[in-house]
């Protein structure tokens, strides 16, 4: 029966850091760091070099887009001058108005985000839980400007359109959505992991 480590070959520990295996005997595999210090693991709780680069090729596509999304420029205050309490009224009365909506709007963005880096091919990886908990953490004011600029609308009348009353700012996300309504009926099937 072949080792699943072979003398000379690569050993990675679960932390990541890679070991030269000199030997392996009752389980134990003997292994040397590049700086020539010598070491032992129990053989379970080592990965041989192509199980590590299956497990952090995985890891890299689901994990790493996520804290890059958040640094994107969308995510940076643009300078609104957008009163906080006004935004953060009207998004939650948009929420309410539109099930889903700021649900839609994180993942549109975190979309937009992957296809500017040409990483399109993560699209099927998002998570709409981890991108709206990324949305979520955005200043009220970038979060009005990027509902205002997927429907369309300016920033500053959205947010007055929250104050004014529901049934303008029903209109306006309703008629914002409409070139977006095959996309967000279809979103609202997608599960939300």
């Amino acid at each position: 029966m072949q080792s699943r480590f072979p003398p000379g070959s690569t050993a990675y520990a679960k932390d990541g850091r890679s070991y030269i295996v000199e030997e392996v005997a009752d389980g134990i595999v003997y292994c040397a760091t590049a700086g020539g210090a010598e070491t032992e693991f129990p053989e379970n709780k080592l990965l041989s070099a192509a199980e590590w680069e299956a497990k952090t090729k995985v890891g890299l596509q689901r994990e790493v887009s996520y804290p890059r999304l958040q640094q994107s420029r969308h995510f940076l205050p643009a300078g609104e001058s957008v009163d906080v309490a006004g935004a953060e009224r009207m998004l939650l009365r948009a929420e309410g108005g539109a099930p889903g909506l700021l649900d839609f709007v994180a993942f549109v963005v975190a979309k937009r985000i992957l296809a500017e880096r040409k990483e399109e091919d993560l699209v099927e990886t998002l998570s709409i839980r981890k991108c709206r908990a990324m949305f979520d953490v955005a200043p009220p004011s970038v979060r009005a400007r990027l509902l205002a600029q997927l429907l369309g609308a300016r920033t500053d009348a959205l947010v007055s359109a929250g104050g004014l009353g529901e049934n303008l700012l029903k209109a306006m996300v309703a008629q914002g959505l409409a070139p977006l309504q095959a996309e967000y009926e279809a979103f609202q099937d997608r599960p939300h992991r």
